[in-house]
């Protein structure tokens, strides 16, 4: 297999903790997005959508969403499960990752890149052109800290967001939250819930990556 990656870029963090919690060693090919090396016609290429993740497999089957690298690793590599062991539980956590994706990931977006001004004309990522909305920069960061503060309630008396186990919510979450330090909007000081949950998965070598 090869992984398409970016350092920097939070959607390939997504995979990339993903694949080290498989205990996996994909060959990894880093895209420079700060030099638009996503935009290239190489790149178009092999994902014209202009986006990483992209995952491909030995077949030569390309993976371009964080929600198809991370379904097709899952099938083809069980164990140690990430998206749930029954039913039940693989329903809670595509539901809380369908949750954090609108409420959280996307939020952060529409903060950082309807602003910054190294996105002029990138609102939206992908091959073409957007202009950018300052009113929207300012009702992603309210989003942010409405997606924030929810998050001691999703998380309850659980040690994981889904559960009791560790799971890609969790993953979605805390790449999730690290993204939304770009914006400068950090975890609720009096959620300690939340805030020890995070200090857990920080430790764990996948969050390193």
């Amino acid at each position: 297999m090869k992984f398409y990656d970016c350092s920097t870029a939070p959607s390939s963090r997504f995979v990339r903790m993903f694949i080290a919690e498989k205990g996996l060693d994909v060959e990894t090919i880093e895209v420079d997005l700060r030099n638009h090396e996503h935009l290239s016609e190489e790149f178009r290429s092999i994902n014209p959508y202009c986006t990483v993740p992209v995952l491909e497999t030995e077949e030569g089957t390309r993976y371009t969403s964080t929600q198809g690298c991370w379904r097709y690793l899952e099938e083809k590599f069980p164990e140690p499960p990430l998206m749930g062991r029954d039913i039940e539980e693989k329903a809670r956590i595509a539901d809380l990752i369908w949750r954090t994706d609108i409420d959280g990931f996307f939020a952060v977006a529409e903060g950082l890149r309807n602003k910054a001004r190294g996105m002029k004309d990138r609102a939206i990522t992908g091959p073409n052109n957007y202009a950018q909305i300052p009113e929207l920069s300012d009702r992603g960061m309210a989003r942010t800290a409405v997606f924030m503060q929810s998050l001691e309630g999703i998380l309850g008396e659980n040690d994981f967001m889904a559960g009791n186990s560790f799971s890609a919510a969790d993953i979605m979450v805390f790449v999730t939250i690290g993204f939304a330090s770009w914006i400068k909007i950090p975890i609720p000081e009096d959620a300690e819930k939340t805030n020890a949950w995070y200090k857990r998965i920080s430790e764990r070598k996948s969050a390193s990556l």
